[in-house]
């Protein structure tokens, strides 16, 4: 069986936002998984990462709004024919709950991790490659020997005022991903490009391709129009376009 491997492309700046975090999110719960001071460490500076996207936008507010948009689309499918009355109401139940968990922090989203005194300090030095080190940071490598369970607990604390939101943005997320068909397409001579509607603006791309190609799209695109370039890494030096015929599956999430 062949392996197949999806890439995305936002097509506005709220989306882009939410495929950043979510990947932090991923990468912190991975990390937090694991109960080695390594672990920890790496949980660390994902966690740092989160508060850092997260202090350069209202992304609070763009959730929300997000979350509302989706709702007023789903309750005018209400009306259609064909509609699955029963899915639908669970969808828009799961996204009022999402609203009102988020409504319901207290401040912006990852303000108790932002405000920490111990996370300020560790954020501080962190720029500085090594800059972590015991000796730089003693109460950071007290910090570390302590039992996991110390350790869980204080990112419990962190984590209050981040889990709703994340848990709304990977629900809006889902909804983009399995909101429309997706088609196979031919990409001549390695290259792909289409204009979008731009009364129904998409969201996001998902160019999904088999593994075993031993190619990657490069994807550019905005409300209007995007295109895909297929490339071929090299062993070494700069990747080099795919001069052949592509077959891959692209959906164009308009939800």
């Amino acid at each position: 069986m062949s392996t197949l491997i999806t890439f995305e492309h936002p097509l506005n700046e709220r989306v882009r936002t939410f495929l950043r975090l979510e990947h932090l999110f991923q990468q912190l719960e991975h990390f937090l998984a694991d109960e080695t001071a390594n672990g920890s460490r790496s949980a660390i500076a994902a966690l740092l990462d989160i508060v850092a996207a997260t202090t350069r936008a209202d992304v609070k507010n763009e959730i929300l709004k997000e979350l509302d948009r989706l709702t007023g689309n789903l309750s005018r499918l209400s009306s259609q024919r064909g509609v699955d009355t029963a899915a639908l109401n669970d969808v828009l139940g799961d996204l009022r709950r999402a609203t009102t968990q988020v409504q319901h922090i207290n401040g912006p989203i990852a303000h108790r991790a932002r405000e920490d005194e111990f996370l300020k300090a560790i954020a501080q030095r962190s720029s500085i490659p090594g800059g972590t080190c015991s000796f730089d940071l003693p109460h950071f490598h007290y910090w570390l020997i302590q039992s996991a369970e110390q350790r869980l607990a204080r990112f419990n604390e962190w984590r209050h005022d981040i889990k709703p939101a994340i848990n709304a943005i990977e629900l809006a997320l889902h909804l983009m991903r399995t909101s429309s068909a997706t088609r196979l397409v031919l990409a001549e001579d390695g290259f792909y490009q289409e204009a979008l509607d731009a009364v129904i603006p998409a969201q996001m791309l998902r160019v999904t391709l088999e593994a075993e190609a031993g190619i990657f799209p490069e994807i550019s695109g905005h409300k209007n129009r995007f295109s895909i370039r297929f490339m071929k890494p090299e062993h070494q030096g700069r990747a080099t376009p795919h001069t052949q015929t592509v077959s891959f599956k692209l959906t164009c999430c308009i939800f």
